[in-house]
């Protein structure tokens, strides 16, 4: 009896050492983040950083629009990362609230990750995307046209670029968690529409028939969550420019598609401001070429009457006078609306997402030589693409925002007083450029223009990651509708043409990893309209990008990606990027003021739906410097509980508006708006300003203001 007992005490401590070293081993690799997850689970990780540049002085990238300088804050700018592991790879998206994602952007952010993470985030399996914010500080970029159009190479811009898109990532990176993804997809009507269906309409019928609309609908959803059901974030496409905010707009923006993000971020981080809480909205462009928000249409705004339908001008004022608005009053409804249905569809999507993602991941990239692909256009005759050049109708601008000057889209011919300009300041193109591009009359042939820098680049990024049977195609430009399609159908077919992959959904993401313009089809470049004439690479562009891509998806299928060769790298330059924009000038204030006092006061009462203005003496914003995770505005609640002051807005809130004025003899103001929303408690509130002004050379001081305490109530009247 006794040795029984002795051998079964001796059994279960071994059983009780292997179950502690086994349970001891998983939280080891758990913590490591290499635990084995299952076929039913991924490691994930989300951040949100915010990534908002210099908001004053500096030229908003988009529209390039020489008086389009920023002068304020409507919404802040943030990144936000996903990084998602299978135990075998990992791979990282991005979505940026950024005009597009510059070469340089990109190579100074890999770089900077390198350096922290070693080869764990590389250039095959990082994705950088942008959202197409047309209202974010420019001078990102290190090629020559680029750097006029935006007064240069600016650190003070692509700083705060780099840097917050490093820091969502290296948050995701620490919140890697067991998780499981889900996909939904739908359609989201009425708030797009083609702003060049001339060209569209130049697409053979027979393909055209297979769509139901010229612009694609299709909203797809990824939904992130923990182990136990719990959201943790989402991830949307959607194909529609960020252009709500129209030319006219003067303050940093992320526009339409931010404003779907800041939604849904608030919707499921109740009770935080915005920018803080775990659950993360990205909410990433598409294949958006020829498809803008402004659902009203082009119409001719000295009339009222429709613009022409062929080159979207007008009879008096040309081109300028030629502009689509809309669905709203103003830019900001417009943005309002477009960005909340946006939000809508996509929320309607996570609520019910069940189809779950599995599987094993992949990633898939190359340099290619843009300038110099061999395309087969039949079985018997090849065609090549272009060095770069813009066409005439690049200066034509779209309806979206046109052209200053007498341009108008659908140029097939140049015109003798342009080209002689051209001519005698940069060149005329050679004949084979001018033969390689027809019938695009060439304005600018960048492709042979090198000084001081190249003026476009050569070297373009081709990116695949797939993630179980969901595959991101990752565009380094805007691809029109059809150009997207095309590009979908393509990779789908390689990929499931193995058999390893089945029900693939395609996606693609647009403004990745570098900017090269537009990408129409064949047959829209024929029109010769904005989008076709900024197809830098000429007419048989998307041919070279679909056989690139191909084989990308071909190697992913085949899982052969290490064969494919790495192609030549693209240049980081370290001489001759200028900057043309001086350093901000010394603040100065009116006599007998400080910087903070207020100028114009609150009035004594507010109601909901009212708009609080107060505005300040202000320094230059651009002499506060790195204003990430910072604000210049807060509007404060007090507490008779505790007799304190709670922030409630900052100026990451679309209830705020931050308006800096420039005023004479370096004299600034800083104008803040809180727009009362009809939910606001009533009580007692301050508002208040924070910056620095520049007191001397190298010498810059902090300052705060705070307005007269106000108060909000439902009604003037009081029983």
């Amino acid at each position: 009896m006794t040795r029984r007992l002795s051998a079964l005490e001796a059994t279960l401590a071994v059983l009780f050492v292997l179950m502690t070293v086994v349970s001891v081993t998983l939280i080891t690799l758990m913590a490591t983040g290499k635990a084995h997850t299952g076929p039913e689970s991924f490691l994930i990780g989300l951040g949100r950083a915010d990534c908002t540049g210099p908001a004053a002085d500096i030229p908003l990238m988009g529209y390039a629009v020489p008086q389009q300088i920023a002068a304020g804050i409507h919404t802040r700018l943030y990144s936000r990362a996903f990084i998602i592991d299978d135990g075998r790879r990992r791979v990282v998206f991005v979505t940026a609230d950024v005009g597009m994602i510059s070469q340089r952007l990109r190579l100074e952010v890999l770089r900077a990750l390198q350096l922290k993470y070693g080869d764990l985030y590389r250039q095959d399996n990082v994705v950088l995307s942008g959202t197409h914010t047309h209202s974010g500080p420019a001078g990102y970029f290190q090629y020559t046209l680029f750097m006029i159009s935006c007064k240069g190479f600016m650190k003070e811009s692509i700083e705060p670029l780099v840097n917050g898109i490093v820091k969502s990532i290296d948050i995701a990176h620490s919140s890697i968690r067991p998780g499981r993804i889900f996909r939904s997809r739908g359609e989201l009507e009425d708030s797009s529409l083609n702003r060049s269906p001339h060209s569209y309409l130049n697409n053979p019928e027979s393909e055209r028939r297979r769509y139901k609309w010229n612009t694609d609908k299709q909203v797809l959803v990824l939904k992130f969550t923990n182990l136990h059901g719990d959201g943790i974030g989402m991830l949307s496409w959607f194909a529609v420019h960020a252009v709500s905010m129209n030319y006219t707009n003067r303050m940093v923006s992320s526009d339409n598609m931010g404003y779907a993000s800041y939604l849904l971020e608030q919707d499921k981080n109740r009770g935080q401001l915005p920018g803080q809480g775990g659950f993360v909205a990205g909410f990433s462009s598409s294949n958006l070429g020829d498809v803008s928000p402004n659902t009203k249409g082009p119409h001719c705004m000295n009339t009222g009457l429709p613009c022409d339908y062929l080159n979207s001008s007008c009879p008096v004022g040309g081109t300028k006078q030629c502009g689509a608005f809309g669905p709203g009053a103003d830019m900001f409804e417009s943005t309002r609306i477009i960005g909340h249905s946006i939000y809508m569809k996509a929320k309607e999507l996570y609520g019910t997402a069940v189809e779950e993602v599995t599987g094993v991941l992949h990633s898939a990239h190359q340099w290619v030589n843009m300038t110099d692909v061999t395309v087969q256009i039949n079985a018997t005759h090849t065609a090549s693409t272009c060095k770069p050049a813009l066409g005439h109708s690049f200066a034509a601008g779209t309806t979206d925002g046109g052209g200053d000057l007498n341009f108008t889209q659908g140029a097939v011919e140049g015109d003798p007083f342009w080209d002689g300009i051209r001519n005698a300041l940069v060149g005329e193109p050679s004949n084979q450029s001018q033969a390689c591009h027809h019938p695009k009359p060439i304005l600018f042939n960048t492709g042979e223009m090198n000084w001081p820098l190249p003026w476009h680049p050569q070297i373009v990024d081709v990116q695949i990651i797939t993630v179980g049977s969901v595959a991101v195609v990752a565009v380094p430009g805007e691809m029109t509708t059809m150009s997207g399609r095309r590009l979908r159908e393509a990779v789908k077919q390689e990929l499931q043409s193995e058999g390893a992959f089945r029900d693939s959904e395609v996606v693609i993401a647009g403004l990745s990893n570098m900017y090269t313009h537009y990408i129409t089809t064949f047959e829209e470049y024929q029109v010769q309209r904005y989008e076709g004439a900024s197809t830098i690479y000429g007419p048989h562009t998307l041919s070279a990008y679909l056989q690139k891509y191909r084989r990308l998806a071909r190697a992913i299928a085949q899982d052969r990606v290490s064969e494919l060769p790495v192609g030549p790298e693209p240049p980081f330059f370290t001489k001759k990027l200028f900057n043309l924009l001086p350093a901000p000038r010394i603040d100065r204030k009116p006599v007998n003021t400080s910087f903070g006092d207020v100028l114009l006061q609150v009035l004594p009462v507010y109601r909901p739906g009212d708009v609080v203005s107060v505005t300040f003496v202000a320094g230059n914003p651009r002499n506060s410097g790195d204003i990430r995770d910072k604000t210049f505005v807060t509007v404060e609640i007090h507490d008779n509980r505790t007799n304190t002051w709670e922030v409630v807005y900052t100026d990451a809130s679309w209830e705020t508006r931050f308006h800096w004025l420039k005023g004479s003899f370096q004299r600034s103001k800083a104008t803040v708006d809180w727009f009362v929303p009809a939910a606001a408690p009533s009580g007692s509130y301050r508002i208040k300003h924070f910056g620095n002004f520049k007191e001397k050379k190298d010498v810059f001081k902090p300052y705060e203001g705070t307005s007269d305490v106000f108060t909000v109530t439902g009604s003037f009247y009081y029983q």
